[in-house]
């Protein structure tokens, strides 16, 4: 069968015209985010002693320099932890030491907007969820975290915080000696997975049985944190 010249003009005009829309969408699509938050790949190694927040910041430093993510060694980095008033120290709330977002995993996926986004702070931010799920939060090496029905299930990571990611007021531990012991005490945690424990609380869900490497990975876990960057 003999092609017109008019059905031939018509045939290029539409593949000129998909590689044109097709250009156009990449054109359009945002490029991958650089990293801003992730889990821990492993913890202090001595329960919840930390080296309190300035030993967890430097772990989420170190972590982050050593990823060889784009840009992640020149960010700075802090550990999503709250600590209690004791000894006439005031409280650190784990919200207000993170920066003001947005956030992103390590394989691009955007975690929240801002602190609110995070925390879910109003009604209908809260209907809406924040994105961190196991199917965001990854380590800093881009490696899935293992969660509730993998073994060993690791799904618990430290924060000593309440939901709105506020430090508690009473008078019980909850930061196991504002995360400078290994023996007395308990840490609050949250599900990275948002599976178990009652609730789907990521940063809240169920406090540990010790604070020794033993009881938190009894208990579900392996002493690992979140990290935010401050100035993504």
């Amino acid at each position: 069968m003999k092609t017109t010249p008019l059905i031939s003009g018509l045939l290029m005009f539409l593949v000129i015209g998909s590689s044109f829309a097709m250009a156009q969408q990449n054109q359009n699509k945002a490029p991958p985010q650089p990293m801003s938050f992730f889990i821990t790949s492993t913890g202090s190694g001595n329960g919840a002693n930390l080296g309190g927040l300035a030993g967890a910041d430097a772990l989420c430093q170190r972590l982050a320099a050593a990823s060889g993510a784009t840009g992640a060694s020149s960010k700075t980095w802090h550990a999503y932890l709250s600590t209690q008033a004791k000894s006439g120290g005031q409280a650190v709330n784990a919200r207000d030491r993170i920066g003001t977002g947005p956030w992103y995993g390590p394989k691009g996926a955007k975690i929240a907007d801002n602190v609110a986004d995070l925390h879910g702070d109003t009604l209908d931010i809260a209907r809406l969820g924040s994105n961190l799920s196991k199917a965001t939060a990854f380590t800093e090496k881009g490696e899935p975290v293992k969660g509730f029905g993998d073994t060993p299930n690791q799904h618990d990571i430290l924060t000593g915080s309440q939901p709105d990611g506020r430090a508690y007021t009473d008078t019980a531990d909850h930061t196991c000696n504002n995360w400078t012991s290994s023996a007395e005490g308990t840490a609050q945690l949250g599900h990275f997975d948002r599976t178990g424990g009652g609730n789907t609380s990521w940063n809240s869900t169920h406090p540990s049985r010790g604070c020794s490497q033993e009881n938190l990975v009894s208990t579900g876990g392996a002493g690992l944190l979140y990290c935010f960057a401050i100035n993504p």
